[in-house]
C-alpha cells in the first residue's frame, strides 16, 4: 500500500473533470468579446474558433469569467483586434468535435481553430489509435479551411502510469507533427503542478477555479498572439 501524494490527486480529479457534468449538445458556439470594448469594424478582426470540453467551456464558473473571455479581454488590451467563438462542450470527446467542426468552420471562418480535446476518449477508454485520427482530421480539417491551428495537449496523471503518460503526450506530438499544427503542453503549468493545488480547484476537487483561469490563459496566449501576428 502506499499514499498518492495531494500532488498526484489533484492530477487525477483534473483529468477525471475532462468528462464530467455536461450534455454533448448539436452545435454550439458562443462569440466571446472583450469587456468594456469598443466596436471595431469586423473584417479587421481576426477569429479564433476553440473546440474543447469543460476546461474550456467554463463549468462551474460565473459565466464571462473563464480563460477565453479573460484571453478576449487581453487581446484588447494590446490592441490585437480579435474575436473569440467558443464551441467548447463539458464532456465532448475527439469524435464529438470532429463531427461539429465542418458546420462550425462553415459558419465562423476562422483564421486560429484551437482544439483542447482527447482527455475523454482516454478516460472512456476509447483507441488511442481513434482519438489521434481524429484529432489528425481535425487538424487537417482546419487547415484546409485556411486557418492555423494549434492542440492543447492533455497531461495524464502520474497514477496512470509513466508508459501511458508516454504515450498519451507522443500521440499529441505525431498529430502536431502530422498536420504541420502548433502543440502547446504548458495549459496546466502552474496550477496542476502547484505545491498546494487545492487552493486552484472548486469545492468539487475537480474542476479548476476563477483563481486558475488567469493562469491558464497566460499559458496559451503568448503563442497564440504569435500566430495571429502570422495570419495574412
Amino acid at each position: 500500500m502506499y499514499q498518492i501524494s495531494l500532488q498526484r490527486r489533484y492530477f487525477n480529479w483534473l483529468v477525471v473533470s475532462l468528462f464530467c457534468a455536461g450534455f454533448c449538445l448539436p452545435l454550439w458556439a458562443s462569440e466571446i468579446t472583450p469587456r468594456d470594448s469598443v466596436k471595431t469594424t469586423p473584417s479587421l478582426e481576426k477569429i479564433v474558433l476553440i473546440v474543447g470540453d469543460s476546461l474550456s467551456a467554463e463549468y462551474g464558473l460565473t459565466r464571462g469569467t473563464g480563460w477565453i473571455q479573460l484571453m478576449s479581454d487581453q487581446a484588447f488590451k494590446e490592441a490585437v483586434k480579435v474575436r473569440m467563438v467558443n464551441a467548447s462542450i463539458s464532456g465532448d470527446t475527439s469524435s464529438g468535435g470532429l463531427s461539429r467542426l465542418p458546420q462550425l468552420l462553415k459558419v465562423h471562418k476562422p483564421h486560429v481553430l484551437i482544439v483542447e480535446l482527447g482527455g475523454n476518449d482516454a478516460l472512456r477508454g476509447l483507441s488511442m489509435q481513434m482519438t489521434q485520427q481524429n484529432l489528425s482530421a481535425m487538424g487537417n480539417q482546419g487547415k484546409k479551411a485556411g486557418a492555423k491551428v494549434m492542440f492543447i495537449g492533455m497531461q495524464m496523471p502520474p497514477n496512470y502510469g509513466a508508459n501511458y503518460a508516454q504515450q498519451i503526450a507522443q500521440a499529441y506530438q505525431r498529430v502536431s507533427k502530422e498536420t504541420g499544427a502548433e502543440l502547446n503542453n504548458q495549459f496546466l503549468k502552474g496550477i496542476a503542478d502547484d505545491a498546494d493545488p487545492l487552493k486552484w480547484f472548486q469545492s468539487d476537487r475537480i474542476h479548476p477555479n476563477e483563481g486558475a483561469q488567469s493562469t491558464m490563459m497566460k499559458n496559451i496566449w503568448p503563442q497564440l498572439k504569435k500566430m495571429l501576428a502570422d495570419v495574412k
